[in-house]
Parts: C-alpha cells; sequence; structure tokens
C-alpha cells in the first residue's frame, strides 16, 4: 500500500480492495468513532478557545494581570494544537464547522460564567449553526 493511499484510508475512512475499488463498509464502521471524536475534539477547541479569549478579556478589560492573559496565551495556543487533530484533512473545512461550535460555546460560556441569558433567536441561531456543522464536517463524501 502506498502511502497516499494510507492518507486517504485515515482521511476519509476507505479501504481499498485489491483491483483500488473503495470499500464502503470501512466507512460504516469507523463513521461513529470518528464522528465521535470529531465532536470531541471541537468540544476541547471551543473550550480551549473561548476559555483563552475570556482569560484575555479579564485580563485586559477586568484588570486582572498578567498571569491572566499568560493563561489566556496558552489556552489559545493549545486551541490550535487541538483544532489540527480533526481526522479531516482540509484546514478550511474544519475552520468553517468550527465557527458554528464556537457560537453554539460562547453563548453557553456566557449562560455559565457571565450569567448571560440567550433569548428563543439566540437558541434558534445556535441550532442553525449546529446544523451547519453537521452538513460541512459529517456529510457524506
Amino acid at each position: 500500500m502506498r502511502i497516499g493511499e494510507v492518507a486517504q484510508r485515515a482521511q476519509g475512512g476507505t479501504s481499498l480492495l485489491g483491483d483500488g475499488r473503495r470499500s464502503s463498509t470501512a466507512v460504516e464502521h469507523r463513521a461513529p468513532r470518528m464522528t465521535l471524536r470529531s465532536a470531541g475534539l471541537f468540544v476541547a477547541a471551543a473550550v480551549a478557545e473561548i476559555g483563552g479569549a475570556y482569560l484575555m478579556w479579564q485580563a485586559i478589560k477586568e484588570g486582572r494581570g498578567l498571569w491572566f492573559a499568560l493563561a489566556g496565551a496558552v489556552a489559545l495556543v493549545g486551541y490550535g494544537a487541538v483544532a489540527a487533530l480533526q481526522p479531516d484533512a482540509h484546514f478550511g473545512r474544519v475552520l468553517a464547522a468550527y465557527g458554528g461550535v464556537f457560537i453554539v460555546g460562547s453563548l453557553l460560556w456566557g449562560v455559565v460564567f457571565d450569567g448571560f441569558s440567550p433569548d428563543r433567536y439566540d437558541i434558534a441561531g445556535a441550532v442553525v449553526c449546529l446544523v451547519g456543522v453537521g452538513v460541512i464536517m459529517y456529510a457524506p463524501r
């Protein structure tokens, strides 16, 4: 098996048959596990990025000091590393889908840490964003 075939199997979850055809059974068996891993990475990335931004906000807007700013910077670097662990190899797709996760995560962060109370339009928008994430990341290709 060539390197390109190995990378393709890792990215798309397909396996090549001896004659070069693709087997969909590998996709069917791997899809739920890869989707769960991907969703977990999106949550971890959201916590790192939103948490990092919140710490920076606290350092600058609330005068919490250098340690908050440094912790925020570390968390933001962590976000970049976690986002790169997504099984999809396309940066644009991952970052676009993450935008929807970021929107939902930001609203939830505001509820938990900032006393924010979302209205029905916030909730409807969040649902639309999550549907978009699902279409972008998990539609069969």
